[in-house]
């Protein structure tokens, strides 16, 4: 059945539907060194990162350990999707510009518009839950607070792909940002203020403090390389722009994630939860995995 014009001509001006093909877009990525290198070298530390909490983790017993354990090794499975999608150009599009942007009138490859790696907000959407998981577990906080960070990361991966793929308004694009930079904030504060105090209580002081220090100085890095990138004023160009993002995914979460898992790994009584952990009912036992 044949779709009504006005929603066939709707799906056409969709922002991620660009001139270049898939192959096309493969091939503009490997025919810059610069840009394919920031993808490819995140495939491979994703992988290893993978590897490396299986080897690690595999004498684990606690399951309140094991929980944690499952949501660093989930960051890096994310990641190496996301990147292989970025990479065989699956999650990469040719976006025109709005009018008074800096890159306005900016050819890629033939086509009118800036490549926008629309694919990283997907990285971000499903990895950062993850590291809030992981970061609330270790801080001891409730799993409301956890559960409402994640909440909030989501709606501020989403907004900021509002951001990138808005080309209507210049001034609708910078809305998007700063709403999304608005959710970030909320995060941030969550981080620093409750879960700091918390892991004060629980006696996870000196790892956390660690933790959220490369966590919070690494995503204050994203805004700031989202606004100096081709998205934002176009100081940078798009392969310094996605080193600069590819260089912040290291430290945020392969680097935070060995930080984490070192420590894990002895079960310390701070980070265990006792057999009766994850148990739905009280006096019950999780069954073993």
């Amino acid at each position: 059945m044949a779709l009504p014009p006005s929603i066939t001509v709707a799906v056409q001006q969709l922002p991620l539907e660009s001139g270049l093909t898939q192959t096309e877009l493969f091939e503009y990525v490997f025919d810059d060194t610069l840009l394919s290198l920031s993808f490819v070298l995140n495939i491979a530390l994703a992988g290893i990162t993978i590897l490396g909490i299986a080897y690690l983790g595999r004498n684990l017993t606690d399951p309140r350990a094991k929980v944690i354990a499952v949501s660093l090794m989930l960051i890096s499975v994310v990641s190496i999707s996301s990147y292989s999608g970025l990479t065989s150009g699956l999650t990469l599009s040719v976006v025109e510009m709005p009018a008074g942007h800096p890159a306005e009138g900016t050819t890629t490859a033939g086509e009118d518009g800036v490549l926008t790696m629309w694919g990283r907000y997907l990285t971000w959407t499903f990895s950062t839950p993850f590291i809030l998981i992981a970061l609330g577990m270790i801080a001891g906080s409730n799993w409301t607070k956890i559960l409402t960070t994640c909440a909030f990361t989501i709606a501020m991966c989403v907004t900021g792909l509002a951001a990138a793929l808005t080309t209507s308004s210049l001034i609708m694009r910078w809305w998007w940002f700063a709403i999304s930079s608005i959710f970030f904030l909320v995060i941030v504060f969550v981080i620093l203020v409750d879960w700091t105090a918390e892991a004060e209580r629980t006696g996870t002081a000196d790892l956390f403090s660690t933790l959220k220090i490369l966590t919070v100085v690494g995503w204050f890095g994203y805004p700031i390389l989202w606004a100096l990138g081709v998205e934002g004023f176009a100081v940078l160009d798009v392969a310094i722009t996605s080193w600069g993002y590819s260089i912040l995914d290291i430290i945020t979460k392969y680097i935070v994630t060995f930080v984490a898992m070192f420590y894990v790994i002895d079960e310390p009584r701070a980070i265990t939860g006792g057999e009766e952990y994850g148990a739905s009912l009280p006096g019950s036992r999780p069954a073993d995995d």
